[in-house]
């Protein structure tokens, strides 16, 4: 099953888009810059010209998207709507944003490991980190890059001198404190 949307803000981008590259095939096809991948030039044999036919065709469905699923039945067993259906794509960059955030923020880099062991301990390693940054994100509404780099430069130093222990420690800001009080 196809669920189409169709977005005015998404309509007037892609039209931009296509005014663009139809402004660069016609300069092509003048001789004024040099041909390369167009979609929009039609070439038979030697001579090139504007597929105005194409143009006519993707100005047709500008604002139009499609979401494909193979659902019966949504999860708590009610029949899928379109509603459902576009919302799960609409989330999917949640996921994705996981990903890009434990390669990047996490330092979760590839590694080689040869034993199970070693490759399940880093796993589990990467999706406890993982798990405790969404957990900051949500508590805090900042992304886990805000919160570290505040973070990161406030830090408490101990020193011992003799029997005395002095604590030596930067004052927090009002927006830090707050965001760790949403932590505890």
């Amino acid at each position: 099953m196809i669920y189409y949307q169709f977005k005015a803000d998404r309509a007037r981008r892609t039209l931009r888009g296509i005014d663009e590259q139809v402004a660069k095939a016609a300069k092509a096809v003048a001789g004024l810059a040099p041909v390369k991948r167009n979609r929009f030039i039609a070439l038979d044999g030697a001579v090139k010209s504007v597929n105005r036919e194409l143009e006519a065709r993707a100005r047709d469905l500008a604002g139009l998207k499609g979401y494909v699923t193979n659902l019966a039945a949504c999860p708590d067993g009610t029949p899928v709507t379109p509603e459902f259906v576009i919302g799960s794509y609409h989330e999917v960059w949640n996921i994705e944003k996981s990903f890009r955030m434990s390669k990047h923020d996490l330092r979760a880099r590839p590694i080689y490991h040869r034993k199970r062991d070693s490759i399940e301990a880093h796993l589990t390693v990467v999706f406890a980190a993982l798990a405790v940054t969404r957990f900051i994100e949500d508590r805090t509404g900042w992304s886990i890059k805000k919160f570290v780099r505040t973070a990161r430069r406030y830090r408490t130093i101990q020193i011992r001198a003799g029997h005395h222990t002095l604590t030596a420690e930067d004052p927090l800001p009002a927006d830090l404190r707050d965001a760790l009080a949403l932590i505890k």
